[in-house]
């Protein structure tokens, strides 16, 4: 008797779900239809939570799977290699990686020196933003210059938009400045629920760089 009851109890519920998807079906189905507009987007991940670079390195090698050329440009970070530029060095027919930092700000404790390499980041980042060949462009931390106000947030953003028409941009860190949220196709805000860090666990190769 139970089984039975069971058996009844999970066809109905089986039931219910297939109807759901269903509905759910047309509703995506006519959302896909009217996305009929392709472009090049601006993606901006930021927020507190982790895995903001980690996601636009993932967008990086996606790019690469689909045989787009890749220019990479790292604002802030640059004093140690970190596990995404060792591999990305191993296709330097496909990407072009530039580290260009020399470590976080309360590390390096000299505004002027940390202006003149975000000066210098941005103007390498112009280049590949000018190249119709490149398709995807990440600009790693950037966010966190623009918060400091290492550079003019309206140039930056004036540059974006003056870009080859189907070149995708990915920009990562905290603090992503309003007027470059206001001009981004897709925007994530990351939130920290729980971080090792938080519980005495070292940052370690493979997970933090």
């Amino acid at each position: 008797m139970s089984e039975s009851v069971h058996d009844s109890g999970s066809s109905d519920i089986n039931e219910r779900h297939r109807a759901r998807m269903e509905r759910k079906k047309v509703v995506i189905d006519e959302k896909i239809q009217q996305a009929n507009r392709t472009k090049g987007v601006i993606v901006v991940n930021t927020g507190n939570g982790k895995g903001k670079s980690s996601s636009g390195f993932g967008m990086v090698i996606r790019a690469m799977g689909h045989g787009m050329q890749v220019g990479i440009v790292q604002f802030i970070k640059g004093a140690m290699s970190t596990g995404e530029e060792k591999f990305l060095r191993r296709f330097p027919a496909e990407v072009s990686f530039h580290a260009m930092g020399e470590g976080y700000t309360w590390e390096t404790q000299n505004r002027e020196r940390d202006i003149e390499k975000a000066v210098a980041a941005w103007e390498q980042a112009k280049i590949f933003l000018a190249d119709p060949a490149v398709g995807l462009v990440l600009l790693d931390e950037l966010n966190i210059a623009l918060k400091h106000r290492y550079l003019d947030v309206g140039q930056v953003v004036a540059d974006l938009q003056a870009r080859p028409a189907m070149q995708h941009v990915v920009i990562t860190g905290r603090g992503a400045p309003q007027e470059l949220i206001a001009v981004a196709d897709t925007v994530t805000e990351m939130q920290a629920v729980k971080h090792a860090f938080k519980e005495g666990i070292a940052a370690q190769e493979g997970i933090e760089w």
